[in-house]
């Protein structure tokens, strides 16, 4: 089967679903490392640690993925759940890549 994948809506096979899920992981996973990414330059750019966990950003981060979850026609209770793990699976690695820094308080 070719790399494409199959749109929802014109899948005919359990196949080509599984291959669509199994394309779009692909994405996701590459999208959730460049975020890792960001969390490196946070950790690397954040004065001290006691401004690794943000809860006020954390707040928003949650409620901006809320609100685009309902344009795009997903739950967002579900959305907000994963994005609350996300976030703190985000700060424990920001948490770690700051303690690494040679320079760290």
């Amino acid at each position: 089967m070719a790399s494409e994948r199959v749109k929802p809506a014109d899948c005919r096979t359990m196949t080509e679903v599984r291959h669509g899920v199994d394309r779009l992981d692909e994405e996701i996973v590459a999208l959730i490392g460049e975020r890792f990414r960001y969390m490196d330059a946070a950790a690397r750019i954040k004065p001290d640690r006691g401004a690794v966990r943000d809860e006020g950003r954390k707040t928003e981060v949650i409620a901006n993925a809320r609100r685009l979850a309902r344009p795009a026609n997903v739950p967002d209770a579900a959305v907000a759940d994963l994005y609350e793990r996300l976030v703190e699976a985000s700060i424990a690695y920001e948490f770690d890549r700051f303690d690494e820094r040679p320079d760290k308080d």
